[in-house]
């Protein structure tokens, strides 16, 4: 079966899939052959005699597949380390970093999360990336306009070409 571009199933969807399994399941159990059950239900004999193989323990949906692999309380916890900082945890600067959180959470709760995973469950629970509240105390700010000016505007200037009468985006004459 193909998903949709987002993967996976709605919680809708997965509900109703179940209900026709479960129908399959009552329907069995009522003594009708599996091709009169694929019939009624329009699913493949296959998946009628799958269903029928594992019984109403088996064919109960088990959720979604994406769900949240950490529990309240291990969020909690991880809000705790997170807060404490990345020198806490060994790392030489200040900086939380998505791959530093995600290895934090592999050392804590041995879970792994994917780096969009990890970003999605700061999301979730209204972290954000990091922003300094205030600038270093060593910072000259003469000497920073200063490079804007005079070293940042050769750095940015056009390239010079090489022969008049072409650009970069024409080849140049043959001679």
């Amino acid at each position: 079966m193909r998903y949709a571009q987002d993967g996976g199933l709605t919680d809708a969807e997965r509900a109703a899939r179940e209900r026709v399994r479960l129908q399959a399941v009552a329907r069995f159990e009522a003594g009708e052959k599996n091709r009169e059950i694929s019939a009624a239900l329009r699913v493949s004999e296959r998946s009628v005699e799958r269903w029928r193989e594992h019984g109403e323990a088996g064919v109960v949906s088990k959720g979604s597949p994406g769900r949240q692999r950490l529990s309240a309380a291990q969020v909690d916890r991880l809000e705790r380390e997170l807060e404490r900082g990345p020198l806490a945890h060994g790392w030489d600067d200040q900086r939380w970093t998505l791959a530093r959180i995600k290895t934090l959470i592999g050392r804590m709760f041995h879970v792994t999360y994917t780096m969009e995973g990890t970003w999605a469950l700061l999301k979730r629970h209204g972290w954000s990336w990091q922003q300094p509240a205030r600038w270093a105390l060593e910072r000259d700010e003469a000497a920073v306009e200063l490079w804007r000016t005079e070293v940042w505007s050769t750095v940015k200037a056009p390239r010079r070409l090489a022969e008049p009468g072409w650009s970069s985006r024409t080849k140049p004459p043959r001679r």
